[in-house]
């Protein structure tokens, strides 16, 4: 289906939790316009809402996002500024992130938080709270990712926002475990730090799992396990011009990259060796019949799955 811009066009695009709506950001209005979906026989109307947001930003939008949650909107330029919205387009709350200038910030896919990096090295996290009521209250810083000596291009979270992954300027790729009290003052777990050699425009993926990690420079991709740091995959030229965006699917099969006007779609082979390897390792463990008869069953449907993938490729 189509959705028309009258007169201007869409830089970004999200949908909503409910994939009821998706925002869009205007690039000669320079704000967000909230469309609408409507089901219908033959699949679906849009209609846009009757008033745009308010033109807050100064500089140019590097990223919008929907908390899971449904309960705001951010959008990021590339200042130092982020603005939290309401669903209405009232601003409940704007950030400073101080660091010179902002190249990445994003919702994490459980909706509580939002980050940013950019020229500094290191990633700035703020959580985002509400009242039991669902009524906003503040924003609060809730822990930095310190580690890398020069910029950090970009991060990632996995699906549980448990596990984030930081790609920088030093030439390093790092994996941090973010399942912490920061209320209490705990930081963060550095659990593996790799080496790349990048080149902006650069972005990253961090599987649903959390055992896969992917990176862009330029047009190329490279496929790292994070359990090992080993290189999995590499991809080179995957499109005739710069990558401009990279994720992995929820259900951890696939890798998706954007660029020259297509999306081209990998299958995640380095996932489904990620999945077999744990399980093997379950299964060395495992002591009542009935696990291990899963497990060697859940194995085997991975190895299938694996095999049909190496074999249509060849």
């Amino acid at each position: 289906m189509r959705a028309n811009v009258e007169l201007d066009h869409a830089t970004h695009v999200r949908f909503s939790p409910d994939c009821r709506a998706f925002i869009v950001f205007l690039a000669n209005g320079e704000t967000i316009r909230v469309f609408k979906m409507t089901k219908k026989e033959d699949g679906f109307t849009f209609s846009a809402t009757s008033e745009d947001f308010a033109k807050r930003h100064k500089a140019p939008i590097i990223n919008i996002g929907i908390a899971e949650t449904g309960k705001f909107i951010m959008t990021a330029s590339s200042d130092t500024t982020i603005l939290i919205w309401d669903l209405k387009g009232e601003v409940l709350a704007s950030i400073n992130t101080n660091q010179m200038n902002n190249a990445y910030a994003a919702v994490s896919p459980c909706g509580r938080f939002v980050a940013s990096c950019g020229f500094t090295p290191d990633v700035k996290v703020w959580e985002v709270c509400f009242g039991k009521q669902g009524e906003f209250r503040e924003v609060s810083r809730a822990f930095d990712l310190k580690g890398h000596s020069a910029g950090v291009y970009g991060f990632a979270f996995s699906n549980d926002s448990r596990r984030m992954a930081t790609v920088s300027k030093d030439g390093t790729w790092k994996l941090w475990d973010t399942d912490v009290e920061y209320k209490k003052q705990q930081d963060p777990y550095l659990l593996y730090t790799g080496k790349i050699s990048v080149s902006d425009p650069c972005r990253i993926a961090l599987s649903p799992d959390a055992r896969v990690l992917a990176i862009s420079s330029i047009s190329d991709i490279t496929v790292f396990s994070t359990l090992t740091g080993a290189v999995e995959e590499e991809f080179h030229s995957v499109h005739g011009d710069v990558i401009t965006d990279l994720l992995f699917d929820i259900n951890n099969r696939f890798l998706v990259s954007a660029g020259d006007r297509a999306v081209r779609v990998f299958h995640n082979t380095a996932g489904y060796r990620a999945a077999i390897a744990d399980m093997k390792d379950m299964l060395k463990k495992a002591t009542n019949k009935g696990t291990k008869d899963r497990l060697q069953k859940q194995i085997n449907d991975a190895q299938s799955a694996l095999d049909a993938v190496c074999k249509n490729r060849n």
